[in-house]
């Protein structure tokens, strides 16, 4: 008979050769390889790279940022998973494709707030319930985000709303394309259709992709010098204003001014290889100067000098970068203190300038906040973190100083608020 050790031991070998034939069965199936994401070899990012919003960028574009095609694959699929836009740094930095490493030589230059407000969706499909209501006929063309909001939809829904109008060509142009827009269920268009002030069919003349991606319009090519064009002169030759923005700020800060060559215009990373071939037969660059006269600076106005005006006086490009930087999220300096508390400069030297300089201010945006853009307010400096409350209190008490009371702001916050406030 066997005796108790022996059991015991016979029990030990049993489960020793059970883990050894599950370990096997583990080690030895065939799984599918999660995709290896690599780099391509010595890839960085462009010397010429600008401030930029990744939403913009198609896959070309990625590609010049040093991803392969594959990366560039995977971060544009990302980017409909979230949702379709990019809502913040930190969300773009989950996206798998770009490594910790890749994502800090990208991050200073990423036009994305640090974090969102809103949460990201599990899935572009799916969104917050909520009940919506609606009691009289209206015309959808002219609500706002925050109409939307009201109505029952979240602030995510709402600016997809707005987004899919615009691709339309800034009209809904029909119940039947209302109906078409994916974020309104088939359950709350019904609740809506009887309200709706729209036309039952869509016009035969009107054409569309039937995609988020909108037609490309027609644009009239004409002769132009890219180193006097502002950002409205970009925009007319078919670049989105943020692209615009980009182009601009390449061309007055990282090339001091101005685009010695066409390969200079070529290596703007937002200027895919296709739109330069279009615009290369109208380039016109105007040969530089050999002797260019100085800048009196007692005649440029503060809000208007330019980078490349900056570095003549003497700042390097970092003060000249923060100080314009500075004024385009103002939209202009109301006096010149502002300008002495900007970060990164050198204090010394705009004081000297701001001392002989004269400053104009009278076309700097003010409003009241009753009434000020929701965009402008959340964007604002001096406006952003008080945004979301205003907005809030003036829905039910649109007085300013009824506002202003419950704002509850410290002296100092509200003394700066106050030079934009008409």
């Amino acid at each position: 008979m066997m005796r108790k050790n022996d059991y015991q031991k016979l029990a030990s070998m049993v489960i020793v050769l059970t883990i050894l034939l599950v370990f096997q069965k583990y080690t030895s199936r065939s799984r599918d390889p999660f995709p290896d994401i690599k780099f391509i070899a010595g890839s960085s990012i462009p010397k010429n790279i600008s401030d930029f919003d990744p939403n913009v960028l198609d896959k070309e574009q990625w590609v010049k940022l040093g991803f392969s095609e594959k990366q560039t694959s995977t971060i544009l699929k990302y980017k409909e998973i979230v949702g379709g836009t990019f809502t913040s740094k930190e969300q773009l930095r989950k996206c798998y494709a770009i490594s910790e490493e890749k994502f800090k030589e990208l991050e200073s230059f990423l036009l994305l707030p640090k974090t969102s407000k809103v949460n990201n969706f599990k899935n572009s499909n799916h969104f917050e319930k909520k009940e919506i209501s609606v009691s009289a006929k209206f015309n959808p063309d002219l609500f706002t985000s925050h109409d939307w909001i009201k109505m029952g939809f979240s602030e995510r829904q709402s600016e997809a709303i707005l987004k899919y109008k615009s691709y339309l060509g800034g009209s809904f142009v029909s119940k039947e394309k209302f109906k078409e827009c994916f974020i309104i269920s088939p359950e709350n268009y019904s609740k809506l259709e009887p309200y709706l002030l729209l036309p039952l069919k869509t016009p035969e003349k009107f054409k569309n992709s039937g995609t988020y991606r909108a037609e490309k319009t027609t644009v009239q090519y004409h002769v132009f010098d890219p180193n006097s064009m502002n950002v409205d002169g970009w925009k007319a030759l078919g670049f989105s204003e943020k692209q615009a923005n980009t182009i601009v700020n390449y061309r007055d800060r990282n090339l001091r001014g101005s685009f010695k060559n066409l390969e200079d215009i070529q290596k703007c990373f937002v200027i895919s290889a296709e739109k330069f071939q279009e615009l290369r037969p109208y380039i016109k660059l105007s040969p530089m100067e050999m002797k260019q006269e100085k800048t009196d600076f007692s005649k440029i106005d503060l809000n208007a000098i330019t980078f490349k005006q900056l570095i003549e006086f003497g700042l390097d490009e970092k003060s000249a970068g923060s100080m314009i930087g500075f004024r385009k999220k103002l939209r202009g300096f109301v006096n010149k203190q502002q300008i002495l508390e900007t970060y990164n400069i050198d204090k010394d030297l705009v004081q000297k300038l701001t001392s002989i300089a004269p400053l104009d201010a009278s076309t700097v945006p003010k409003y009241s906040l009753a009434e000020a853009p929701e965009e402008w307010l959340k964007d604002h400096p001096y406006f952003k973190y008080s945004a979301d409350k205003i907005i809030f209190y003036r829905t039910t008490y649109p007085d300013d100083k009824k506002i202003w009371k419950f704002l509850k702001l410290k002296p100092e916050y509200e003394a700066r608020m106050r030079l934009y406030v008409k």
